[in-house]
């Protein structure tokens, strides 16, 4: 039987999706050494086919743990490795845009790639880049979405909402949500300066009194969020609220995008966050029966 190895930041997740499959799941230990170097221990025997189940927020830290935890696995008698990483990290940087410039998700790809079987994840963060088949040519990709889960929830939790994106990046997240239930959307023009200056402006649309919901595939410094939330009170919003796939929601994020005017903060599990409300456990159990058997 395979199975489920993961860390203590994200046990619960992986307890649900050990629970959903009927595979024992158990927790990697880790230890730092004064000088901040790794020492990382199984819990007990592997089996042929391992899941590694790990997000990839705080990327530099966890890479390690996961090539450590990869490579004593193999060493312990693992024959296929197969990495579940609801929140992949490294997608944006696709190109060199700067000569000199480090294409992360290349290398990325590169590193992963050497490791793993299989790769499944949610919602990747592409954008030249049509499928995270291209980027991992030589492992088995799955790609799943937040987009369903996050609709029902629309639907059961607010009445007659406009999905609003932030940008022409977020426009196939915003159309699969709103085309799921006829819901009204629109789309603005973003413009960034830097990782803090962003300039949007919205199209021709009556906002006035309708319950605006702000949908993106990630969020880390709130600060896009925040300048549309601001847009929609000023345009007579009844409310807003924010939906998104991954929570980063980096330090004072939250405080950001509240006192812009956003009531609810709603996010899927990919990241553990006080804001999760869609579970993304039975997309993954299915993707792990069906395409990993």
């Amino acid at each position: 039987m395979p199975v489920i190895l993961t860390f203590n930041d994200y046990l619960k997740p992986a307890q649900a999706l050990g629970i959903e499959l009927g595979m024992p799941c158990s927790v990697v230990s880790t230890h730092r050494f004064p000088d901040n170097e790794l020492l990382l221990r199984l819990p007990g025997p592997v089996a042929a086919h391992t899941l590694l189940y790990r997000s990839l927020d705080d990327p530099d830290r966890k890479l390690i743990e996961l090539i450590w935890a990869a490579e004593a696995a193999r060493d312990a008698g693992a024959r296929r490795l197969s990495l579940i990483v609801p929140y992949l990290c490294y997608m944006r940087q696709d190109k060199a845009f700067h000569p000199g410039e480090a294409v992360s998700q290349r290398i990325l790809a590169r590193l992963l790639g050497s490791y793993f079987d299989d790769l499944v994840t949610v919602d990747p963060h592409l954008h030249r880049v049509q499928s995270l088949a291209q980027v991992f040519p030589q492992t088995r990709t799955v790609t799943l979405s937040a987009t369903a889960e996050i609709a029902s929830y629309l639907a059961r939790h607010t009445s007659d909402p406009v999905i609003v994106g932030p940008d022409e990046e977020s426009r196939q997240w915003v159309e699969a949500i709103a085309g799921s239930y006829g819901f009204d959307f629109l789309v603005a023009t973003k413009q960034r300066h830097g990782d803090r200056e962003v300039a949007i402006q919205l199209p021709e649309f009556d906002c006035h009194g309708r319950n605006m919901v702000i949908v993106d595939d990630m969020v880390s410094t709130g600060h896009t969020v925040a300048q549309i939330a601001r847009l929609l009170q000023s345009a007579g919003a009844g409310s807003i609220r924010l939906a998104v796939t991954h929570a980063l929601f980096c330090q004072g994020a939250e405080t950001l995008i509240r006192s812009a005017g956003v009531v609810d903060l709603w996010s899927a599990d990919t990241l553990v966050h006080a804001s999760n409300r869609f579970a993304m456990t039975g997309l993954l159990a299915a993707a792990v029966r069906d395409r990993l058997s």
